[in-house]
């Protein structure tokens, strides 16, 4: 559908002001007019290249529907479903604003409704069926939707839309999918607009998750910034990309700037000699004068305080902290002790009798905020300052005192991170009167520090600056003068009075000139806006005190007012000027009042910081035709730090006000801001210097960051100090224009530096909040911030969403401020963030505590509802893809490894020696009839009950006839030939043993299947009926139980029962024995077959020869020296690999006593296993990754009981973890740890290693070195590298060996390509020779071609007769300084993870284990996590233990740390619950029956995010 292109409706200036004044929709500090229409045609010009960004999809439980739109059904208006388009919006740095719900101006908001009610009434026109009949979609959301849907290309109806941003499509249109709510939750609607794609195997997916993502993937494949060419080198050939200098960057090219002088401070002679003499003055020559008056909150004047009430009260303050606290010998308080001054923001006078009580005292007062709650944003910073500062005492008034959170017994609590503090009132009627000798000492101003102003840095860090007396006086005396303050002259404050501009004029300059303040609280200026101005109406005032939002606010409000004169207004300090965004205040304000009295020359901006004081200010002048500066620059350009007037692209400027001139009696210059303090060039944005008497000193206690700020010495650019005097670093950016007036353009805590490029927080907020068609973000709190992520900074945008905005609504907004932003600043917004109304931390006042909400956002605990990540969009300095070389030849690799003096990578263990008495035997049914002759009353096997009791037991005997009893049940009930296969569908116990003997004595080839779950029919018992397909058995055995279950009603539900092979139950067997005992002919012949599924989901039966077999049991029995004696605990699932040889086979073969226990049962009681172990006093025992997991999860906070309990783990000398993957370190160590109280020996836990081509390559056995450790490098790893590194270093993994390499094993490593042997300690694939191998695949289900080599490759090149069969696995061996039994230098096998799970992306190769370790690290909450590729991108599935709500805080963490730590970045982020990653019986995840379900839409999910 073709959009008409129309610009943003921009209304004559007239209605613009009016609807600006009516409406106060946004904060006034950010508007200008301009911007918005300038981000407005932005938007527009983004319009005609569409490109589709994926919607994230919500489980409806997160989606919070407090909208209208959400119920209004298809057939109505749409318009009456609309929230009305009111809100009041705020700083973004101060306060919050006042009430919502001003009413609109019709007018005002046409031409947005009118887009709106158009897009809305076409939509519903165009509704496709798919998006009205979806159970998820609300009716007017839905058409919304629909319109936004580029899906009927070339049709001649033509819409008008908002120049929306969900929807640029490249060549073919796409969808944009909303996220489907079903309504029935945990059902998953069907989806009827999917697209027909194909998994990578080729499989046709029809999905909804499968066309998003081919939306995302047709969105990255457009072109982005051109590529980079130049690398830096980080530490390691993998080089990450630098942004090179575009070489049409602007550079500065004026001259370089000279400092400029103030006017010289004109010393007065009636000046007071220091501000205490002052107030002697002036309390003793006229103590009737009013010194203040404070308010309030009806505005009525509560208290005025006179100056002789100010003096007497403050000389009975002084006098008591010095002389009323501790004893006469030992005072608490001594003068140039700090003391803390906590006064709330209402009061002012108690405020100011302290203060000046404590300059009377000679003690220094560090203001702070009231601590509201023990947990409020930033008071524990304030904590630490107040206890470096050695603060031991608290001034505070009586009603602050009474509010304080107080503990049981009405003491004040110690706040968090506080020092204790002595609370102290200072109201008079609590102190004693000073004797009549007694007087405070006053002397002039000279450099004792006269109180403490504190500043909260960019990290959220609060620092105290510290200010002399004489500093103090000087500038009381340049603002003076400045000002043109006389005696007794009216001035309003509305500032906060404890620090800053607000204690400068209205608590001390005041002071010195006997001025008379009016003090609007913060909570009158809540309730009613306008108080500041009724009161310079009221009282005449001369001077007022303000911030832009104060001018803002009473533009909102003052509709109503008739009598307001301005005309006795000489100054209106604003003292937020250096925000440069203040100008459109300014301008409104002046726009509005200027028929109320208001003279323009008035209006004086001024800029100040905690470090430098008053930087400087706008003189009142008395001339009016004096225009101010202005100054319209590019953002390009400052972006550079170069100042360009507005060039053609009138998109992006900032226009800037200027803030006076230099303050008298100071000198300034502007620096470089960062590295050498260089000075700048006239056309240059830099850091602001001061050099004046009247600034800060320090920071307390902190030399070395004072010596950077306060102490700085400006240089030439050849290289000479400016000046033999310090400068003082005032931390604003900004220049010194014509005729010496001072610009401000930004501070350097909103600076952020994104690839060189310099861009201020201000401004993003600026161009965020003019995107506004859906007047979208809450009373315009928004937070902008830097974080950094691989090696540059990224910005983030937090903002809080309006409660009634829609899933849509913000989507559509988020969109369309990342294309704002990327158009205006040419800088991509990493991650955009919506969090619900009211939720950011504030500031004291009200505004956003900034450095706290990036803590939260960095700590994963924002709990945002809407986030967007644009990762593939920001992140420009990825490595560089690896591109493959021609691969060198195997002989050319052999020679190099010959002349480097490498050996070739190969190892063996020992040989399988000398016979003894039960290895004559061939068969392992020859040995089990040995045995039942000698040892006929001798135990093999005991089952555990999960109680720990004995279920049942086997001796030699037993077995024997058990076994000859079902050979006689397979030949006559089953009428079975020899080397027919036959299913043994059993639990893990006795009856699968003696079915497996039987199996034998019969001649057939046992097949052990693990029987369906009860209650999980559907997914379990599919498998069982294709393994025993698959595998072609003849028949079933099994129990009783069982039988009855295969072919239940459930059953046939999930299979076809009818199809079952005969199904022979073994609880009722014939009592006689048969003819005779099968005997093969051939060793070579089927013993039996291994069934299992792979992690990629391969099922293969591997063929067990007798030979294979017989080898096995012996090279297990020499590795762990088992003998009859012995007793062996085994806690594992029987149904394959070693686990099953454990089981059934190495008892019979060694004659060993196996307890064995299933593993089922630690879930009912998890200490089973150990408590087993300790009981019958095992030496070795043998578990799963599962078991130990279960117990470290389960146990982990009871070993004290089971030490109680006697569990004693100090008998274990081998602990071995079957696996067919890399040793889990991080499991082992943490379950050797936990169990070391309980006697464990951390040498004794090991793993072992086996495959498919061989079951058991590596268990460590009785004897022989412990098994090492080393660390590789985990970039090297990625480029099939391997480079050892020291434990610790940046990018280390470490890799622990895996268990010894067992009798009768040789080991050599080749290159999986060429299949050439490779050199120590490189990684290549492990391949084995051994006589123990399988013989092969008997069936491999969906792959048969690709497994031929597997069993019998040979080396390319060297030794190519032997016969080498093919793990699958990539490691590398390296031989240890350790030696092993026979004196040999041992050779540690290290496995780093299987060929078939690595992931190729950006040509590396990657192992998921290493992702998800990362990803796990990220949030306490992430429990489980599994990544898989799909089309090039990285989808990464978490399982998320915690409230939904979390589930959105972990779409950053994990992008960032996957960049971080992988150089990748994340494609889609899918939260799910816990359970959802599927995991097989060896604890091993199936990520790719993850990824079917997903692309299948089968997780129900909580979230997925698409990265952008």
């Amino acid at each position: 559908m073709a959009h008409e292109r129309r610009p943003p409706m921009a209304p004559s200036s007239a209605s613009r002001y009016h609807r600006r004044r009516s409406s106060g929709t946004r904060d006034e500090r950010y508007r200008s007019d301009v911007h918005t229409e300038a981000v407005q045609a932005a938007l527009a010009k983004h319009k005609e290249r569409k490109m589709a960004v994926p919607m994230p999809s919500k489980r409806r439980s997160l989606v919070v529907q407090t909208s209208m739109d959400a119920y209004t059904p298809p057939g109505l208006s749409p318009l009456s479903s609309l929230p009305p388009l009111t809100d009041t919006s705020s700083g973004s740095e101060e306060e919050g604003g006042q009430g919502e719900g001003t009413p609109t101006s019709s007018q005002g908001s046409v031409s947005m409704e009118h887009w709106i009610s158009r897009a809305i009434h076409q939509g519903s026109t165009t509704s496709s069926s798919s998006s009205s009949t979806q159970s998820g979609g609300s009716g007017a959301a839905g058409r919304l939707a629909d319109v936004l849907a580029q899906t009927h290309v070339g049709k001649s109806e033509n819409h008008s839309a908002p120049p929306d941003v969900t929807t640029y499509t490249s060549e073919h249109p796409v969808q944009v999918e909303r996220p489907q709510v079903s309504t029935v939750p945990r059902t998953t609607p069907k989806y009827g607009n999917a697209e027909l794609m194909e998994t990578g195997d080729g499989v046709p997916v029809s999905s909804r998750v499968s066309a998003k993502i081919q939306q995302l993937v047709n969105t990255l494949k457009q072109p982005r910034r051109p590529p980079l060419r130049e690398f830096f080198v980080d530490d390691f050939e993998e080089l990450l990309e630098v942004q090179q200098p575009d070489p049409n960057q602007p550079r500065p090219e004026g001259a370089q700037m000279i400092a400029i002088r103030g006017e010289p401070l004109g010393v007065v002679t009636n000046w007071p000699p220091s501000l205490e003499a002052a107030l002697q003055r002036w309390g003793t020559i006229s103590p009737k004068a009013p010194c203040l008056t404070t308010m309030d909150t009806n505005g009525k004047p509560l208290y005025v305080l006179t100056y002789g009430k100010l003096w007497s009260r403050s000389i009975k303050v002084a006098y008591n902290i010095l002389h009323k606290l501790g004893t006469k010998q030992e005072p608490m308080v001594r003068p140039g002790d700090r003391v803390a001054l906590v006064f709330p923001n209402n009061d002012p006078a108690a405020f100011m009798v302290a203060f000046y009580g404590c300059l009377l005292a000679e003690v220094v007062p560090v203001p702070i905020e009231v601590p509201l709650t023990r947990k409020d944003a930033g008071s524990q910073q304030i904590g630490f300052l107040l206890g470096s500062c050695g603060v031991t005492v608290a001034l505070t008034s009586d009603a602050c005192h009474k509010g304080l959170p107080k503990g049981p017994t009405g003491e004040i609590p110690q706040f968090k991170g506080w020092p204790k503090l002595l609370w102290f009132v200072t109201e008079s009627k609590h102190l004693s009167k000073p004797p009549r000798d007694w007087f405070p000492h006053i002397k002039d101003a000279n450099n004792d520090t006269a109180y403490i102003e504190y500043k909260t840095c960019k990290d959220g860090s609060v620092l105290g600056v510290t200010v002399t007396r004489i500093a103090l006086l000087t500038h009381c005396q340049a603002l003076t003068q400045s000002c043109g303050y006389t005696e007794a002259e009216i001035i309003v404050n509305v500032l906060d009075f404890k620090k800053d501009v607000g204690l400068w004029h209205g608590i001390l300059t005041s002071v010195m000139n006997m001025m008379h303040v009016i003090s609007i609280p913060y909570s009158l200026m809540k309730v009613n806006p306008l108080s500041w101005i009724q009161k310079v109406c009221q009282y005449k005032g001369k001077v007022a005190c303000v911030k832009s939002r104060d001018m803002h606010w009473a533009l909102v409000a003052h509709r109503d007012q008739r009598d307001i004169n301005l005309s006795s207004l000489r100054m209106l300090v604003v003292a937020d000027g250096s925000n440069p965004w203040s100008i459109s205040s300014c301008d409104a304000f002046l726009n509005v009042f200027q028929s109320k009295g208001l003279r323009p020359e008035v209006i004086c901006p001024c800029a100040s910081s905690a470090e430098a004081l008053t930087v400087a200010i706008r003189r009142p002048t008395d001339d009016s035709n004096q225009p101010p500066g202005r100054g319209v620059l590019s953002m390009q350009g400052l972006s550079y730090g170069v100042i360009r007037v507005d060039s053609e692209e009138r998109l992006s400027v900032l226009t800037v006000q200027d803030v006076g001139t230099v303050m008298p009696g100071a000198l300034m210059c502007v620096v470089k801001p960062e590295g050498v303090p260089q000075l700048c060039r006239t056309d240059e944005i830099g850091e602001l210097c001061v050099c004046s008497i009247a600034t800060g000193m320090s920071y307390y206690g902190l030399s070395g960051m004072t010596k950077n700020t306060f102490e700085v010495f400006p240089m030439s650019s050849s290289g000479a100090p400016i000046s033999e005097y310090p400068f003082t670093r005032t931390g604003l950016l900004g220049f010194i224009g014509p005729g010496g007036l001072v610009f401000v353009s930004g501070k350097m805590d909103g600076l952020m530096v994104v690839s060189g490029r310099r861009h201020n927080a201000d401004d993003i907020v600026a161009t965020a909040l003019a995107v506004e068609p859906m007047k979208f973000v809450y009373r315009g709190r928004i937070a902008v911030f830097s974080v950094t992520v691989l090696h540059d900074e990224r910005i983030v945008v937090v903002a809080e969403q309006r409660p009634d905005s829609t899933e849509e609504d913000s989507f559509q907004w988020m969109s369309r401020v990342l294309q704002a932003i990327d158009s205006i600043h040419n800088v991509g917004v990493f991650c955009l963030a919506l969090v619900p109304a009211n939720t950011l931390p504030k500031t004291p006042l009200g505004g956003i505590h900034l450095s706290e909400t990036k803590q939260l956002f960095l700590e994963g605990s924002l709990h945002p509802c809407n986030v967007l990540m644009c990762p593939h969009t920001c992140v420009t300095n990825l490595p560089k893809p690896r591109q493959k070389q021609p691969e060198i030849g195997p002989a050319s690799v052999m020679v190099g490894n010959l002349v480097s003096g490498k050996r070739i990578a190969q190892a063996s263990g020992r040989d399988l020696g000398q016979i003894e008495d039960n290895d004559q035997f061939l068969f392992l049914s020859e040995v089990l009839q040995w045995r039942a002759q000698t040892t006929p009353d001798h135990v093999l096997f005991t089952l555990l009950s999960s109680r720990g009791t004995v279920l049942s037991s086997l001796t030699c005997l037993q077995l024997h006839k058990r076994a000859e009893k079902i050979a006689t049940m397979l030949m006559e009930r089953g009428h079975l030939q020899d080397g027919d296969h036959v299913a043994l569908v059993y639990p893990p116990g006795i009856d699968l043993i003696a079915a497996f003997y039987g199996c034998l004595y019969a001649g057939c080839v046992p097949i052990t299947v693990r029987p369906p779950h009860p209650q999980n029919i559907a997914t379990t018992l599919p498998t069982v009926k294709m393994i025993v397909e698959v595998s072609r058995s003849a028949c079933v055995m099994t129990s009783q139980i069982i039988s009855k279950l295969l072919k239940s009603k459930e059953a046939s539900a999930a299979v076809d029962v009818r199809s079952w092979p005969p199904v022979l139950d073994t609880d009722d067997l014939p009592k006689k024995k048969p003819p005779q005992l099968y005997k093969p002919s051939n060793p070579d012949t089927l013993a039996y077959l291994d069934f299992s599924v792979s992690t990629t989901g391969m099922l293969a039966g591997v063929k067990m020869s007798h030979t294979a077999t017989s080898a096995f049991c012996r090279s297990i029995k020499l590795q762990c020296e088992l003998y009859p004696s012995r007793e062996v605990a085994i806690c594992l699932d029987p149904y394959c690999g070693l686990g099953f040889v454990l089981w059934c086979l190495c008892s019979v073969y060694s004659g060993h006593q196996s307890i064995l226990i299933p593993p089922s049962e630690l879930e009912v009681n998890p200490a089973l296993w150990l408590l087993a172990v300790s009981q019958f006093r095992v030496r070795d025992t043998f578990c799963s990754y599962s078991v130990m997991e279960l117990c470290t999860k389960g146990l982990g906070l009871q070993t004290e009981s089971l030490k109680s309990r006697g569990l004693d783990l100090s008998r274990v000398r081998t602990c071995v973890v079957v696996a067919e993957e890399r040793p889990r370190i991080a499991l082992t160590q943490s379950f050797s740890k936990l169990f070391k109280d309980l006697g464990l020996h951390p040498r004794a836990v090991s793993t072992s290693f086996g495959c498919r081509v061989n079951l058991a390559i590596c268990l460590q056995g009785t004897s022989g070195p412990d098994p090492t450790t080393v660390y590789v490098d985990m970039r090297a790893l990625r480029h099939d590298r391997v480079r050892l590194v020291e434990r610790g270093s940046p990018h280390s993994l470490p890799l622990m060996e895996s268990g010894k390499i067992l009798p009768g094993v040789r080991i050599i490593i080749a290159n999986p390509e060429t299949k050439g042997p490779l050199g120590d300690s490189h990684l290549g694939e492990i391949w084995v020779h051994c006589s123990h191998n399988g013989s092969g695949y008997f069936t491999v289900y969906g792959d048969e071609a690709l497994q031929s080599d597997h069993f019998n490759s040979h080396l390319s090149f060297g030794d190519t007769q032997t016969v080498w069969a093919r793990t699958g696995y990539l490691g590398f061996l390296r031989r240890t300084e350790l030696t092993d039994a026979s004196g040999e230098r041992h050779d540690a096998l290290y496995v780093v993870g299987a060929l078939d799970e690595a992931m190729e992306l950006r040509g590396m190769r990657y192992h998921p284990i290493d992702i998800e370790t990362s990803v796990i690290r990220t949030h306490k909450s992430i429990m489980e996590c599994a990544v898989f590729p799909w089309t090039n991108l990285l989808v990464v599935v978490v399982e998320l233990e915690g409230s939904e709500q979390e589930a959105l805080d972990l779409v950053p963490l994990v992008t960032n740390a996957v960049l971080e730590e992988h150089y990748l970045i994340v494609g889609v982020v899918v939260v799910v619950d816990i359970g959802v990653i599927p995991i097989n019986s060896r604890g091993e995840k199936q990520r790719m029956h993850l990824r079917d379900g997903f692309l299948a839409d089968q997780l129900d999910p909580i979230y997925v995010a698409y990265n952008m």
